[in-house]
């Protein structure tokens, strides 16, 4: 592991600080080592459900399966995805 040489700074408000100063005292760590420690955990956690999930034998062949069919086209599914959307400015004005 490299040495740590980057920053970052955080806004917080009173509140927030005595309650990260008591945490990490009751977990035996600096502010910044709790802190560091919640926010990987928490950021690995975020980043696993949008890379990573498990199925168990059953559930992984009807997956399976369902990838290996040919696709099909869905009434309505290609006008619905390349229609204009409530995001999108009215014809010839500014967004709603």
């Amino acid at each position: 592991m490299s040495a740590k040489g980057d920053r970052l700074h955080l806004r917080l408000d009173a509140e927030q600080k005595a309650m990260l100063e008591a945490a990490s005292r009751a977990a035996g760590d600096t502010v910044s080592t709790f802190v560091l420690k919640a926010a990987t955990e928490a950021a690995a956690d975020v980043l696993a459900d949008r890379r990573v999930f498990v199925l168990d034998q059953d559930a992984w062949q009807v997956f399976d399966e369902a990838l290996q069919r040919p696709p099909q086209d869905i009434a309505g599914l290609r006008e619905l995805l390349t229609g204009p959307t409530v995001l999108d400015p009215p014809q010839g004005g500014t967004p709603r």
